[in-house]
C-alpha cells in the first residue's frame, strides 16, 4: 500500500494489517504525519501535533503487535482529541489566547477519552482546533485563524470540532473524539462529508463537567460507522470524575452493525416544521431517505411537532458561556477574547435564575414529546444542516441577515436539549462539490440502533473523497503564537510538540 492509501484506510482495516503484519502502526503512523506536513497548511486542522512521541507510541505498538498482545481495541490506530479534552503531557488552550501552556498547567490529568483511547492502544498525534471555549458552530479563533474545509479550504469546516472533521476527512488520523454541546460534532461532519456521533448524554463520560452543563457531550469522528461504533466501544463506560456517566452498555456497539433496517418504523422530517433549506440539501436528503425505505423500512414523513426551542437554547447556553469567562477572571478577561463571545456572555449575565428554569421547563417538555414520538418511530431523518458549508472565518453565512450561528443550525441543538442520540452522515454533493449531511436520530439510550441504521445506509451507497489538492503557501503565525513546547509533564512525558501555525487572527463579521 502506498503512504496515502495506508493513512486513507479505517481503524478496522488498519487493526487487520496490523495484526497479519502486512503493515505495522510505525507505517501508519508516519503516513498520518506525512499527510498533516504535506496538508494541514490548507485546513489547519491542528494546533499541536507531536512527532516524537507518536513515533515512541507506534514503536511500542509495533512491538505489542509482533508479540501477539495488542492493548485493545485501536491499538497502533493514529489518533486525534479536540482542544477542549485534557491531555496529559500537552496543554488544553481551548482556542483562547487567555490561556496559556505555563500558567495554566501543570498538565497532568487526561480526561476519560483520552485515558481510555490510550489504555487501547491508540497512537495520540495531537490536539485538534476548536474556536474559543468550543462556543460556537464554526472553528476559528483569534489564537489560531480559521478552520477549512477538506473540499473547499476557502470554506468552513464546521465547528466547533472542525478541527477534527478536517483531520479525519483528509487522513491526517484515522479516529478523532469531539465534543458537542449544540451540534459540534455533527456540523463539521455533515460539513466535511465524514461520520460523527452525538451519542446519548452520559454514554461517553466527560472530565472535568462541561460549563455548559448537561448540554454538552463527546462522542467519535470517523471516516466509517464502524470505526464509530468501535470508537464508542472505547469511549463507553463510567468514570468516577463523572456524576452523571452511564454504566457499560448492554450493546457491544461494533458487533451490533448488522441487521439492516429491514422492519423498522422510520419518521422523515424535512424541515421540523419551522426550518428552512436549501433546494439541493432538500433533494439529496429526500433521495437518502427513499434508499432507507428500499432498504425495507417504513418510511412515514412526519414532523415530531414541536416549535424551535432557539429560545430556550440560547438562555442555558449563552449562560454556560458567562459561566466559562467568569471562571477566567470575568470583565478582566472580555477585551481579549473572540468579539462574538463576547456578546454572548453579556447576554448570559443578563439572564436570571428563573429564566435558566423556564428554559429547562422547555427542555423537559420537548423531551417528553421526543419520548413519546419515538413510542411510535424507532428513527428520525432529518438535514443535518439546512446549508452548504458557507465562507471560513464568518459565524453566520455572508449576507444572510443572521445574527448567531444557531440561525442556520435548526436541526442539531434540539437533540442537545433532549440528550438523545443524533448521528450525521454523508448522503449527497452540491453542485459546488460540498458535502450534503443526513442526521439520523434515535431515542435516548438507543445508540446502537442509529449506528446500525447508519452502517446499513453507508453499506449501500458510496461516495467520493475530499480532493487531495497541493496546500497553498504557508501564512505567517498568529500575533500571539501558541508555546513552542508545553511544560514538561511527569505523568505523560512528551517529547517537543510541534504546535501548527494557523496564520494571522481572523476578522469577524459583525452581527
Amino acid at each position: 500500500m502506498t503512504d496515502d492509501e495506508l493513512a486513507m484506510s479505517s481503524a478496522t482495516e488498519l487493526v487487520k494489517l496490523f495484526r497479519t503484519r502486512k503493515a505495522s502502526p510505525v507505517d501508519a503512523v508516519d503516513a498520518a504525519l506525512a499527510r498533516i506536513e504535506r496538508l494541514d497548511t490548507a485546513v489547519h486542522a491542528y494546533c499541536l501535533v507531536d512527532p516524537d512521541l507518536a513515533r515512541a507510541q507506534a514503536k511500542e505498538s509495533e512491538r505489542r503487535w509482533r508479540h501477539g498482545a495488542p492493548a485493545g481495541l485501536l491499538d497502533g490506530v493514529p489518533a486525534s482529541v479536540k482542544d477542549l479534552l485534557l491531555t496529559a503531557g500537552w496543554p488544553t488552550l481551548r482556542g483562547s489566547q487567555i490561556l496559556s501552556a505555563d500558567a495554566d498547567g501543570p498538565w497532568t490529568v487526561d480526561a476519560p477519552v483520552a485515558a481510555r483511547m490510550r489504555e487501547h492502544g491508540a497512537v495520540l498525534l495531537g490536539k485538534t482546533t476548536t474556536p474559543e471555549f468550543g462556543w460556537k458552530g464554526v472553528t476559528d479563533s483569534l489564537r489560531y485563524g480559521a478552520t477549512g474545509n477538506p473540499w473547499d479550504p476557502t470554506r468552513t469546516a464546521g465547528g466547533s470540532s472542525g478541527g477534527s472533521a478536517a483531520a479525519v476527512a483528509l487522513g491526517m488520523g484515522v479516529v478523532s473524539v469531539g465534543t458537542d454541546g449544540g451540534g459540534s460534532i455533527r456540523i463539521p461532519s455533515g460539513f466535511t462529508g465524514t461520520f460523527g456521533l452525538k451519542p446519548t448524554y452520559g454514554r461517553v463520560p466527560l472530565h472535568p463537567a462541561s460549563p455548559f452543563g448537561t448540554l454538552a457531550h463527546a462522542g467519535p469522528m470517523t471516516r466509517t460507522v464502524a470505526d464509530a461504533a468501535v470508537l464508542l466501544d472505547v469511549l463507553s463506560g463510567p468514570d468516577s470524575r463523572d456524576w452523571s456517566a452511564l454504566d457499560r452498555p448492554y450493546d457491544v456497539f461494533h458487533s451490533s452493525l448488522d441487521g439492516g433496517v429491514a422492519g423498522m418504523r422510520i419518521a422523515f422530517s424535512s424541515d421540523l416544521g419551522y426550518a428552512r433549506v436549501d433546494a439541493e440539501v432538500a433533494a439529496a436528503v429526500r433521495q437518502a431517505v427513499e434508499v432507507f425505505a428500499a432498504l425495507g423500512a417504513e418510511v412515514v414523513e412526519e414532523d415530531p411537532g414541536f416549535a424551535d426551542p432557539i429560545e430556550a437554547y440560547h438562555v442555558l447556553w449563552f449562560a454556560g458561556a458567562a459561566k466559562v469567562v467568569q471562571a477566567y477572571g470575568g470583565d478582566d478577561v472580555v477585551g481579549r477574547i473572540d468579539p462574538g463571545l463576547a456578546e454572548v456572555v453579556e447576554e448570559g449575565r443578563s439572564f436570571s435564575a428563573l429564566d435558566y428554569l423556564d428554559a429547562t421547563a422547555v427542555r423537559m417538555d420537548l423531551g417528553v414529546r421526543m419520548g413519546r414520538f419515538h413510542e411510535r418511530y424507532d428513527l428520525l431523518l432529518t438535514p443535518t444542516l439546512p446549508i452548504p458549508a458557507f465562507a471560513a472565518g464568518c459565524e453566520v453565512p455572508p449576507g444572510s441577515g443572521m445574527r448567531r450561528w444557531t440561525e442556520w443550525t435548526p436541526f442539531t441543538y434540539p437533540f442537545n436539549l433532549t440528550q438523545q442520540p443524533a448521528a450525521t452522515l454523508m448522503c449527497g454533493l452540491t453542485s459546488d462539490q460540498l458535502p450534503i449531511g443526513l442526521q439520523v436520530v434515535g431515542p435516548r439510550h438507543a445508540d446502537a440502533r442509529v449506528l446500525r441504521a447508519c452502517h446499513a445506509y453507508e453499506s449501500a451507497t458510496s461516495w467520493p473523497q475530499p480532493p487531495l489538492t497541493s496546500p497553498p503557501p504557508s501564512t505567517p503565525p498568529p500575533s500571539t503564537p501558541p508555546p513552542r513546547r508545553p511544560p514538561p509533564q511527569p505523568a505523560a512525558p512528551s517529547a517537543t510538540p510541534t504546535p501548527r501555525d494557523h496564520g494571522p487572527p481572523v476578522e469577524m463579521l459583525a452581527p
